[in-house]
């Protein structure tokens, strides 16, 4: 039984101790902390909310404290509740599954429970975390409309509920499904940090709060507000067959084209010709390189290009070296049979052993050549929650434990590699968050670049985040995924909109279609500032119309 014990309103806002949170540069930010106390129980509970009132956003986030001397195990702590007094209300949540994100689906609130959530260890491509709330006529420029996002990328839940009163109550944070945290004497937990905005300008409005919060509050470091280069990246033009020889030919005719970074994807380590095999042995194939990365980089270099590798550090093959030395840093069910997806099993990042070892395995690989670029992946979901590191009364922490682990990786190699522009991925969009982009600058959106797909995708992506941090590439015809043929300057109107890239072989191209990419990189790098860091609206946004528009932070150029 919380009761209200005292109210602080502090001038700036603290850091979390286990999680991402937002900042502001320029320490424009007031929190207001309340203090509950549970008498009986001896437990404090702190409501901080924190107000950005430049952006128009203001993020909450709820802190449990075991005062008492007795442990105890929390089974469910929302980071957000907000009540409504009617109903009349749209809930709009987004929705799909890998090749085939961020589809829209609205639904009128009606007196009964809507649960948007994800139960797949990451924010998912299934039910993004990002969900607006808006009236009937509510249009992209006129109208209320709410917006609510979670700074985490594990297992989320969010709810809206009409009550036996008439009142419509929303709450987010982690998913309570087999969920517990153990609390010994003096010990806390922190709750991921829930975002809120609100706009009287409609959909565009209030995403446009989004984008800027987003930019200013969210994404940090040397390329927060950094033009990203145009990259062309090896995975389509070679898959896992991958030679010096090849990939310098590739990059050559990318450097002619305008290519700005040349990024080598999957197959350059270990033993790894196809994807059975190799994940977690993080040293150069010297057949493929013969003189490791920082030779492969020294000749990228020497072209005028950037370099850029692929890694996927949270995952293991079981043919492996690593997963040979240490079968018991995976996450699996002894005794049970495990549910392989790709070929691959995860590493138990609940384990801070795994997570120290990984880390220096990451910094090594980073540090032995001039690397401008990482793309870090991560091609499966959480099956068998089991941590041999953990007791069997803390299995239920597995998963939050896991997202603890894996944003102190990323901290560190943030702070120790700060000019590396880093993109996240995840199957293409299944890790597409806020806690993501605290440690990501921009997002591989899908792993399906056709066009007619990314149309409908990146609108869905805008509403919530901003363009500065979709990656979007022009890829080969017949699409890889879809098989559609669609025309080159269609593939490259569609990608412009986001952080550009090459995903096909331009080195076996025809002139023609060559000669449309050298057109298409000019006109994008006469374009890019506003393209990838001005104000973003939709207008018409259906029925094979869409209609995008760029304008400059001045107002100047659109």
């Amino acid at each position: 039984d919380f009761l209200f014990e005292k109210t602080e309103i502090i001038h700036g806002k603290k850091p979390f101790e286990t999680l991402p949170g937002s900042y502001e540069e320029k320490n424009q930010v007031d929190t207001l902390k309340v203090t509950l106390k549970d008498v009986q129980y001896d437990l404090i509970l702190e409501l901080n909310y924190y107000v950005f009132e430049e952006h128009d956003v203001i993020s909450r986030a709820a802190k449990l404290i075991n005062t008492s001397e007795m442990p105890i195990s929390m089974e469910r702590l929302m980071s957000m509740q907000m009540d409504f007094e009617s109903t009349d209300w749209t809930l709009s949540t987004f929705h799909g599954a890998w090749a085939r994100e961020m589809k829209r689906q609205d639904l009128p609130v009606s007196n009964c429970k809507i649960v948007n959530e994800s139960y797949c260890g990451c924010s998912s491509n299934r039910s993004n975390p990002f969900m607006m709330l808006s009236k009937k006529e509510t249009s992209e420029d006129y109208g209320d409309c709410y917006g609510f996002n979670l700074i985490y990328s594990g297992n989320h839940y969010e709810a809206v509920e009409v009550g036996a009163y008439g009142k419509m109550r929303v709450v987010t944070g982690i998913n309570p499904r087999s969920f517990q945290f153990h609390l010994e004497p003096g010990e806390s937990f922190e709750t991921p940090e829930a975002v809120m905005s609100y706009s009287s300008h409609g959909f565009n409005g209030m995403s446009q709060n989004m984008h800027r919060f987003i930019r200013e509050c969210i994404v940090r470091g040397m390329w927060k507000k950094k033009a990203r280069p145009v990259l062309l990246n090896s995975w389509e033009a070679c898959y896992f067959n991958i030679n010096e020889h090849k990939l310098l030919k590739l990059a050559k005719a990318g450097k002619a084209a305008g290519v700005e970074l040349f990024v080598m994807d999957d197959g350059w380590f270990g033993n790894r010709d196809n994807d059975t095999k190799g994940l977690g042995d993080w040293y150069p194939n010297l057949k493929k390189l013969p003189q490791g990365l920082a030779g492969i980089a020294k000749k990228i270099n020497a072209l005028g290009l950037d370099f850029g590798i692929w890694v996927e550090p949270e995952m293991v093959n079981v043919d492996s070296d690593l997963y040979r030395e240490h079968p018991e840093w995976v996450m699996d069910i002894p005794g049970k049979p495990h549910s392989e997806s790709r070929n691959q099993r995860i590493l138990d990042f609940a384990n801070p052993e795994v997570v120290e070892y990984m880390t220096e395995q990451m910094s090594n690989v980073f540090s032995s050549a001039n690397i401008a670029y990482v793309k870090w992946d991560m091609n499966r979901i959480f099956s068998d929650y089991y941590s041999k590191y953990l007791p069997p009364m803390r299995q239920k922490e597995v998963a939050h434990r896991y997202m603890m682990g894996l944003y102190q990786m990323l901290n560190t190699l943030n702070e120790r590699f700060p000019k590396i522009l880093f993109e996240g991925c995840a199957s293409g969009g299944n890790r597409f968050d806020l806690g993501m982009l605290c440690y990501f600058s921009q997002i591989w959106a899908s792993d399906d670049s056709d066009a007619i797909y990314r149309v409908g995708g990146q609108t869905g992506y805008s509403y919530g985040y901003p363009m500065s941090t979709v990656t979007a590439h022009v890829s080969d015809c017949p699409n890889h995924q879809t098989l559609r043929n669609t025309p080159m300057y269609t593939r490259f109107n569609v990608a412009a909109f986001g952080v550009l890239g090459y995903e096909c072989n331009i080195a076996e191209m025809s002139r023609e279609d060559v000669k449309s990419i050298q057109e298409q990189i000019t006109l994008y790098k006469k374009w890019r500032d506003v393209l990838q860091f001005g104000q973003f609206y939709r207008g018409r946004c259906g029925d094979n119309i869409y209609e995008w528009t760029c304008v400059s932070e001045d107002g100047k150029r659109a």
